[in-house]
């Protein structure tokens, strides 16, 4: 079974969906997720998830330190920041980096700002689906 690390900085939004997205899209690869300095989950990256039917309301955050002796296939960081200061992984077959605006950064009334939490959810499906495609054993 392959395994897959998706790294960000508070593991609350962005890197939760692609761990969302990653199970979805390929249920036979063990994927976990992590941050570099871990907060709640956010209440809009699960309503944004859970209006497209993919349910990450009992996912937790987690420290990337508690993975540091995992062999991975694959780590990702999500975020620049999450990407500069990385723990070192290395046992990981390959690192990928592609850093997304952070939605928690979103302003405005809360529809405003669940459709900010909206456009980049589908920009990492986008992206996680097109990897799980071309990367993930079937």
């Amino acid at each position: 079974m392959q395994k897959v690390l998706i790294l960000c900085t508070g593991n609350s939004c962005r890197s939760q969906m692609a761990e969302g997205f990653l199970k979805y899209f390929s249920p036979n690869t063990q994927v976990s997720s992590a941050g570099t300095k871990p907060e709640d989950l956010n209440a809009f990256a699960v309503e944004a998830m859970a209006n497209i039917g993919i349910d990450i309301s009992n996912f937790k955050s987690n420290h990337a330190d508690e993975y540091a002796d995992i062999d991975f296939d694959f780590v990702f960081t999500l975020c620049d920041n999450a990407n500069e200061i990385c723990p070192i992984y290395p046992n990981a077959k390959k690192l990928i980096h592609n850093s997304f605006s952070d939605p928690a950064n979103a302003i405005g009334t809360k529809d405003e700002q669940l459709l900010i939490y909206s456009q980049v959810r589908d920009q990492i499906k986008d992206y996680m689906q097109n990897f799980a495609e071309n990367n993930l054993k079937k």
